[in-house]
């Protein structure tokens, strides 16, 4: 497993990433949409902050870290379905807690999703939620 760099090229790619890993659970809660799950991605789309996850070569995921000053947030973290379960997941959130160094790491998982269940798992606590998301974070 390594992380790589992204381009404004790999955009779509990744975008196509998120629309994959996403589907199951937006239309769980009746939200799937084939063009937003995409362009939502794309309109906050910044390579600086991107690293893509590859397996033997083979693009299987990406995640997004934002460096918001007195904490991260984890933007992003998506592992196409035939990878998840392989522990790379976890792998991702290791180096995560690394890089923190102590500090917070936040982020938002869609309600319903299995994600859910990674974070706390991953000793992440739920802080609050809203209509559609649950937060969380790290310290």
């Amino acid at each position: 497993m390594e992380f790589i760099s992204t381009k404004l090229e790999d955009g779509k790619e990744l975008a196509e990433i998120r629309a994959v890993a996403m589907k199951a659970s937006l239309e769980a809660v009746g939200r799937f949409d084939e063009n937003r799950v995409r362009t939502r991605f794309l309109d906050r789309f910044s390579p600086e902050d991107t690293l893509k996850i590859l397996v033997g070569g083979s693009l299987v995921g990406f995640y997004v870290i934002l460096d918001k000053g007195d904490h991260l947030y984890l933007d992003h973290l998506y592992i196409l379905p035939a990878y998840q379960g392989k522990g790379l997941g976890g792998k991702v959130i290791t180096k995560l807690k690394v890089m923190a160094q102590g500090s917070t790491i936040k982020l938002g998982a869609l309600k319903g999703s299995a994600s859910n269940e990674f974070y706390l798992n991953h000793g992440f606590r739920q802080t609050h939620s809203d209509e559609f998301d649950i937060y969380y974070q790290f310290n």
